[in-house]
Formats: C-alpha cells, structure tokens, sequence
C-alpha cells in the first residue's frame, strides 16, 4: 500500500486496529515479496485471518467514523487478500 498511513488516520478506540495492523503490515509485505500467486496465497489465507478478527469487532461503533474506516479497510484487504487466494488455486492447478 502507498500514501496514506492508515495507523496514523485511524484512532481504534479499543486498540485493536493498531494491534491487527502490524500483523497485516507483515503479512502484506510477504505477500508483496512472494513471485507468484501460489507463491502469496498461503500468506493471504494469514491476512484473512487477521483482517477478520477486525470485522468481528465486537466493540464496532457505526456513529464513530474511526470504525467506519477501519471496517471499509479491513473490507478491502479481505477483497484484495481472497483474490490472490483464488489466482494462487488456479495457477496450482495448472
């Protein structure tokens, strides 16, 4: 990801994004390294598990705009992250 850095956007008022966030970043960045799809999948299988533990927030507030962003985050990271999951099955099937 570049521009913006969500950490410093977003104010968890559990924490908990911040916590997930150093997770994902590490995560993201084996992702990002890895040469194939196949090669990135068993580490976005990781992310969806640590994106999810964000969507079932259970302290999830829609009148406050942090969770808002948080969840629309963690939403497209979830996309992005079931998509190199899908491409990686289809290049191990080749």
């Amino acid at each position: 990801m570049t521009g913006m850095n969500p950490q410093a956007a977003i104010r968890c008022p559990i924490g908990l994004f911040e916590r997930q966030t150093a997770k994902i970043e590490v995560l993201t960045k084996a992702i990002n390294a890895a040469p194939t799809a196949a090669d990135k999948a068993p580490n976005a299988r990781m992310l969806i598990d640590e994106v999810n533990v964000l969507l079932d927030c259970a302290s999830y507030d829609r009148s406050n705009s942090n969770c808002k962003i948080c969840r629309s985050f963690a939403e497209l990271r979830l996309q992005t992250a079931s998509l190199i999951v899908k491409v990686g099955a289809l290049e191990a099937a080749r």
